[in-house]
């Protein structure tokens, strides 16, 4: 694998030096007049934080960096592949949404961070931060399979992408699912955490109906490590049982896209065509940043460590971390929902953070909530919302109550919601 000149300069910035060039970067904005917020990361966490920063502080400059035009929301995402809501209502202009609440947008793509220099490498140049707010989700741990094979990992993401992030991957998988004539597709569900806990087991769903509703002669297969939901279980075996089987307590050991095979702790298993969803962790700038977390042994957690009740990272209060990235919450519940409403209300929290420090004064310890719809059956159509909140015990750890919230007949309320996200986010 050929060492480039954007791995270059990771490799420096981790290690604390100065990238090594022959002249310095060009600087994407001129100084900054006051005080300057950097927000990288336009998804739920970052546009919530930009937002929120510039009504609660309007005498900082917020700049969101993001290498996407447009957000693509993944919550209501499996409704839209089953062609239940319109692509309008999940796609948004981030440009539109910076001109109405009035922080700038730079589209680019944020290729390192400098934490000694509070500065921010993109392709097109640098921008020097005050406060930086990391919203950069989650990656694929592709090593755990295919180690260093560059070419089976290349592999996997070109064929069988699993389309749990924004962007093309999941335009593709619905090209995929609609070309697909029948035999056996594969679908792998990582260890937790991973983005949306239910949300896996909503796309079978939705995949065993569109099987059986066009007639397709195909066979879903479930690589679960854990045992399905009850609700789905129940919903997959009643109405299901010739378009989906359950492979529960079933681990991933490695998988070979070639030959088009994967094998378990117990089985080798064959597909036609797969959607491989390899364990998750924080976002590339998360590790090359040097923010990922230890356990007690000292290996790499996989997430970036945060202060639990401010937000900031351990050991650099200039910056903070928001949505998917972050690490365990508390020894009690371990971590918060991957969800968008919560990485929204952790973008939040961190805007008022940032304004109150701005200020001189100590920040108030706030904490998010969680608000998540899942649909449980297609025909005739249910659904679930999952509530969870947080507080603070006397002894200083965050306690987690969780309720679900059947409903036999749903109404619309993931929409209505959906828009009133939107609405706060987007102006």
């Amino acid at each position: 694998m050929s060492f480039t000149r954007r791995k270059f300069l990771a490799v420096a910035l981790a290690a604390g030096a100065a990238p090594l060039f022959a002249q310095e970067p060009p600087a994407l904005l001129p100084a900054a007049k006051g005080r300057r917020v950097v927000v990288v990361g336009g998804g739920w966490g970052g546009l919530s934080a930009a937002r929120h920063l510039r009504a609660l502080a309007p005498e900082l400059e917020v700049v969101l960096l993001e290498r996407n035009s447009a957000f693509f929301s993944m919550p209501l995402s499996n409704k839209w592949l089953a062609g239940l809501v319109d692509e309008k209502l999940l796609t948004h202009d981030t440009r539109a949404a910076a001109q109405a609440h009035g922080y700038t947008f730079i589209q680019a793509e944020v290729t390192a961070l400098d934490r000694e220099r509070r500065r921010v490498h993109t392709a097109q140049g640098t921008v020097d931060y005050d406060w930086l707010v990391l919203a950069v989700g989650i990656r694929h741990d592709y090593a755990a399979w295919f180690g260093d094979d560059r070419r089976a990992i290349d592999e996997a993401r070109a064929r069988f992408a699993c389309a749990w992030t924004p962007g093309g991957e999941f335009r593709a998988l619905q090209a995929r699912l609609d070309n697909f004539k029948g035999g056996d597709l594969v679908m792998t569900i990582p260890p937790p955490p991973y983005r949306c806990q239910l949300a896996p087991y909503e796309r079978a769903l939705v995949i065993a109906h569109l099987f059986k509703s066009r007639a397709v002669p195909g066979r879903l297969t479930l690589l679960d490590p854990n045992p399905p939901p009850q609700r789905f279980a129940d919903v997959f075996e009643e109405q299901y049982k010739g378009q989906i089987q359950v492979v529960p307590h079933a681990r991933v050991k490695s998988v070979d896209p070639f030959a088009k095979t994967i094998a378990t702790e117990f089985d080798d298993i064959r597909f036609d065509e797969a959607i491989l969803m390899p364990p998750q962790q924080a976002g590339d700038l998360a590790w090359q940043a040097g923010l990922i977390g230890r356990d007690k042994d000292g290996k790499p957690t996989g997430w970036a460590a945060q202060d639990p009740l401010h937000l900031h990272a351990l050991g650099d209060e200039r910056v903070f971390l928001v949505g998917d990235l972050i690490d365990r919450a508390s020894p009690l519940f371990g971590h918060y929902p991957k969800s968008g409403h919560l990485a929204a209300h952790l973008g939040r929290i961190a805007a008022q953070e940032i304004a109150a420090r701005a200020r001189g004064v100590a920040p108030e310890a706030l904490l998010p909530e969680s608000r998540c719809f899942v649909t449980t059956r297609m025909e005739p159509q249910e659904s679930m919302r999952v509530d969870t909140q947080y507080r603070v015990r006397g002894d200083g750890l965050i306690v987690q109550t969780t309720k679900q919230n059947f409903d036999p007949n749903p109404r619309g309320e993931d929409v209505e919601w959906a828009k009133g996200m939107f609405g706060e986010l987007f102006g």
